[in-house]
């Protein structure tokens, strides 16, 4: 059996999951705006991931792990997160930097980003 982080780092396939998982965070964006008042929470969560994966998207940091970690980390180190359409401040803020340290655990054991399907 093959030790996860024995694996080496394909740039190509965390950009392709990143691009993957912005358009499935706008998905469920739209599908948490037509619920309401009451999946507001889900729409804040679904914004983060959006909002996380546009700014590493955009950043050409993923050809390395080490790169790719320190970004991430750069991006936890911020002090508010600013984005469109979010509905509480404060929550975004704590799903933002909850997906960020998912990630951050994703890069660190390099597994997670082969699987592109919209629900994870």
């Amino acid at each position: 059996m093959v030790d996860p982080s024995a694996r080496a780092w394909n740039g190509t396939a965390v950009r392709t999951w990143l691009e993957c998982r912005v358009a499935a965070a706008r998905s469920d964006q739209v599908v948490a705006e037509r619920g309401g008042r009451d999946r507001q929470d889900d729409c804040d969560k679904a914004t983060a991931e959006e909002m996380v994966c546009s700014l590493m998207k955009a950043k050409a940091h993923a050809d390395t792990q080490d790169a790719f970690t320190t970004e991430l980390r750069v991006l936890l180190d911020r002090d508010t997160y600013i984005w469109r359409g979010i509905y509480d401040d404060t929550r975004f803020d704590r799903h933002v930097r909850s997906y960020v340290r998912r990630l951050v655990k994703m890069t660190k054991t390099n597994t997670g980003f082969e699987n592109t399907t919209h629900y994870q």
